[in-house]
């Protein structure tokens, strides 16, 4: 079912300026000059947020069939996005354990489909394989990655992660490898994707969050949630070469594209830190709205988006002057995000 936030407002549409929108083939509407939606799940009110980053607002939302999803990823062809209904409680806290993946058509801004995963998982972070065109998303009670087949919408494998808590993933660039953070073990493990088996589980912290893979498949990133520094795992010997001292504590991560700057939310200190890896010194900070989350980069590298929940609002950072350009109106709790990049 679709929803409309300001219905009000949308409903007056022919006052405003043109709204990009996704047509009936996927591509944008006539007359858009928009190239991508930034999607977003709000977690506060159980929908999918769809965002046209150029207007600067949220044009529609889209009600999942549970509760509640925290994260979405995207078809590689801009289509469709898949958003796991992870349950009502956060990582190793009691409450209800989601076992399906809502599938939503993005032309028709509706839920299309759902997978059922066949039992409770708590499946949480879906990221498509940059090598195999396979969906694969962290399942924490199952302890593993489990792959989904996005033809069929059905399981057609896993992999252990030999941890609890395996709560969000990140893929090497060439798609060899997954690095999951297990949230309350501390540890991150290192999959094998060909032979679908754990290579290593590599000792962290007390508890880590987040993970991130920097460009060149050299370094992973994951934060200490107990203290304000960043560990930097080496990919050829799979152990921690280093910690990065940050401003507070570190949560959602990415690289930029050009490789040079890992972009960190700090998320009890309101603030968004650029860690130089040539130097490993924390260069920029800027602030930020309440409580920063997830961290996504446009592709073309040229501004960071950085959910903020307490605030429902998407912070955008331009990557050039590293200063707050903007801020968008998202839902209750937004949190994990998504790009979906329309098909010229």
């Amino acid at each position: 079912m679709l929803i409309t936030r300001a219905s009000s407002i949308l409903l007056g549409m022919a006052l405003l300026s043109p709204i990009p929108a996704l047509g009936a083939s996927g591509k944008p509407a006539s007359g858009s000059s928009a190239r991508g939606l930034l999607l977003v799940d709000n977690k506060g009110d159980q929908t999918l947020g769809i965002i046209d980053p150029a207007a600067g607002r949220e044009i529609a939302t889209v009600r999942e069939t549970g509760f509640t999803a925290h994260e979405v990823a995207v078809s590689p062809d801009g289509k469709t996005a898949y958003v796991p209904i992870y349950g009502n409680s956060g990582v190793g806290r009691p409450g209800t354990d989601g076992r399906t993946i809502d599938v939503v058509d993005l032309a028709s801004r509706k839920v299309v489909s759902t997978i059922n995963l066949g039992r409770p998982m708590r499946p949480h972070c879906p990221k498509f394989s940059p090598a195999d065109g396979l969906l694969y998303i962290s399942t924490e009670l199952a302890n593993a990655v489990t792959i989904i087949d996005p033809k069929t919408n059905k399981i057609v494998g896993s992999i252990p992660t030999s941890q609890p808590e395996s709560h969000m993933l990140a893929f090497s660039h060439d798609g060899r490898r997954i690095y999951t953070a297990n949230v309350g073990p501390g540890t991150v493990s290192v999959l094998d994707v060909a032979s679908r088996k754990t290579l290593a589980v590599i000792p962290i912290c007390k508890e880590t969050q987040r993970i991130a893979v920097s460009m060149d498949d050299r370094w992973a990133f994951t934060s200490d949630q107990h203290n304000p520094r960043l560990a930097v795992i080496d990919t050829a010997t799979n152990k921690v070469a280093r910690w990065v001292e940050l401003p507070g504590i570190g949560y959602g991560t990415a690289p930029t594209p050009d490789g040079r700057y890992l972009v960190v939310a700090i998320i009890n200190k309101n603030q968004v830190a650029a860690v130089d890896l040539k130097t490993w010194k924390v260069v920029h900070t800027i602030e930020v709205p309440a409580a920063p989350q997830e961290v996504l980069i446009r592709p073309d590298g040229g501004v960071a988006f950085v959910s903020c929940d307490r605030s429902r609002q998407i912070a955008v950072i331009n990557l050039h002057n590293w200063a707050v350009e903007k801020k968008i109106d998202a839902g209750p709790v937004c949190d994990g995000m998504a790009w979906a990049k329309i098909m010229e």
